[in-house]
């Protein structure tokens, strides 16, 4: 969608009073401060924030939920006599000071080899009951979750690197509810580093099937108050509508590459739209979450569940922004957006940083809290490594800090830090917020949507084997792009805020039935597993499950899924044909 001439020069007046030095202030104060989600020092990043919003007259509000938060306090491991040194996730549980023993065996599953593949299950199948279970790479709900089903008494990660990373094991996405409070793991969970996991599969190997383990874990857990920071600068023509911006205020160590540099985006943006606020059309919220690290993204979930119906009215878009501004960080390779915003976020990277991009649909995780409710979303991740540098370096494949390996380490430090890169990152997200907000045509292009849905459903129907007819479905997913071509063609006739809220109103709700049968499977008031969670989730669990189960199980599956696909693409056809009066 072009933007006008006039919001071409208010952006280019945003994006040049982007500075460096308060971001980069707030960066080096950040680096001494170990932020645990609920503590003191946390609490003191937020005052460092706040103080600087008061001196800019950035209106905010600081929520204090008391929410379930898992902090790991001491993990051992012994071999054969043997002691290893060793960290426990968050959310593990604890075994009491004497740990537990039980025999260890190994069970190779090998490393992540991108970012994307960081949370795929064990994928083991051999025989783990009431066993120690020695595998390779982070401790990642899938993992624990599949070999916990098993039968394992607990898991031994053995990390990429030389560093043991931290990290969070429970599939259960914010504070637990009465429907995913039981797949809070129930076995203890260590990682030692990948030297040490040489040494203990040698170590296996020479002992034989009689080797035993003794796991000791320590957390402290339970519900407690942590900070959710949420500042608002109002839109001048429409100030219900808005749009999200938010990263993590936790963090792991010093996390200065995850998230400190995110963090301070935020603040610098907080600024600048607050310097241009006369200018907004639509009101910008902009987020500091705890919670994320040891909580499982707790806090932009209870923000999701206590906002729901104004998100679900109101948020034209949510833009999550964890590592910005890292060392060596150069391309915009490793992009998360959903379809209909793809094309908004490219240019965007191509008008405010000269560079091209490429990603792909977003994860289930970071804190992409709004599937459910149906909000479209785009970055996650912004600015990474090179490829052909990470080679070079020998790097593995981590979840942030821009692909620099110290990420959820002790050496997440000042180092990791870019101020220039910093600056770049900076003008992306102040100018995309500031674009998104004020386009009087809401940045969401469904026909896009509509050609994933199409795409992901003749994969599916082809793995069905006749089992399920989507040929109607596919006829609902054309008269879809056909309404929303008329619509579209309307709607690039308009030209200012007003005149466009009737195709507005229309697009955000079809957003709303059209993520939400893409990216969850849960219902709009509940949150899907942290885990694997492929697009159109109910059919994707249907066909996965095509030759172990019955035939007759799997058409009443397939059917009940594409029912609720069909019901989504009518809704959203009569929304689209409501607008131009077809």
């Amino acid at each position: 969608m072009a933007v006008a001439a006039t919001d071409v020069q208010a952006e280019r007046e945003v994006v040049e009073s982007v500075r460096a030095d308060d971001a980069w202030s707030l960066v080096e104060e950040f680096a001494s401060l170990v932020r645990e989600s609920g503590t003191g020092e946390e609490r003191e990043a937020v005052r460092r924030i706040t103080s600087r919003l008061d001196i800019w007259r950035v209106p905010y509000t600081l929520h204090e939920p008391e929410l379930l938060i898992s902090l790991p306090r001491r993990a051992a491991l012994t071999v054969g006599g043997r002691d290893y040194f060793a960290k426990t996730p968050s959310m593990a549980r604890s075994t009491g000071p004497d740990g537990e023993t039980a025999p260890i065996v190994y069970e190779p599953t090998g490393f992540a080899q991108d970012v994307n593949d960081i949370f795929s299950g064990a994928h083991g199948t051999g025989d783990v009951t009431g066993k120690f279970v020695l595998t390779e790479g982070f401790p990642m709900p899938g993992k624990v979750a599949d070999l916990e089903a098993r039968g394992a008494r607990g898991v031994v990660f053995i990390a990429p690197g030389e560093r043991i990373h931290e990290g969070i094991c429970t599939s259960i996405w914010g504070s637990p509810d009465l429907t995913s409070y039981g797949r809070q793991p129930r076995i203890p969970v260590v990682s030692v580093s990948n030297p040490d996991g040489a040494r203990l599969i040698g170590q296996l190997e020479e002992a034989g099937p009689g080797a035993s383990a003794t796991i000791a874990t320590e957390h402290e857990e339970g519900f407690r108050q942590i900070p959710v920071l949420v500042a608002e600068l109002t839109g001048t023509v429409e100030p219900e509508r808005f749009v999200l911006l938010h990263g993590h205020l936790d963090s792991w160590h010093e996390g200065i590459g995850d998230n400190a540099t995110g963090d301070a985006t935020l603040l610098e943006v907080a600024r600048v739209l607050g310097e241009h606020r006369d200018t907004l059309r639509r009101s910008v919220r902009i987020a500091w979450w705890s919670g994320h690290s040891h909580g499982r993204y707790a806090g932009s979930t209870w923000y999701a569940d206590t906002f729901a119906l104004d998100l679900a009215r109101n948020c034209i878009c949510h833009i999550n922004c964890d590592s910005p501004g890292c060392k060596d960080a150069d391309v915009f390779e490793d992009v998360y957006w959903m379809a209909e915003v793809e094309d908004f976020a490219k240019d965007a990277i191509r008008d405010f940083t000269g560079q091209g991009s490429g990603g792909r649909q977003p994860l289930r995780a970071g804190d992409i809290s709004f599937n459910n409710l149906g909000l479209s979303t785009f970055f996650m991740l912004s600015s990474t490594m090179p490829a052909p540098l990470r080679k070079e370096k020998g790097y593995y494949a981590v979840g942030g800090c821009g692909g620099n390996i110290e990420w959820h380490t002790e050496a997440d430090t000042l180092d990791i830090a870019d101020r220039d890169r910093l600056l770049r990152d900076v003008r992306l997200y102040a100018g995309s917020t500031f674009r998104a907000a004020n386009v009087p045509v809401h940045p969401l292009d469904f026909r896009a949507t509509v050609t994933q849905i199409e795409e992901v459903l003749g994969s599916f129907a082809e793995r069905a084997g006749g089992l399920i007819d989507v040929s109607g479905t596919l006829e609902r997913a054309q008269g879809l792009r056909s309404a929303l071509e008329s619509l579209y063609a309307a709607a690039d006739k308009v030209d200012s805020v007003e005149a466009a809220r009737p195709f507005n109103d229309a697009l955000l709700k079809i957003g709303r039935a059209l993520v939400r049968v893409l990216y969850s499977a849960s219902g709009t008031y509940r949150q899907d597993p942290a885990l694997d969670i492929p697009l159109l989730p109910e059919f994707a669990a249907a066909a996965e499950a095509v030759g172990t189960v019955p035939d007759g199980i799997l058409r009443t599956e397939f059917v009940r899924a594409r029912n609720r696909v069909d019901a989504a693409l009518e809704e959203s056809t009569e929304l689209a044909a409501s607008v131009i009066g077809a």
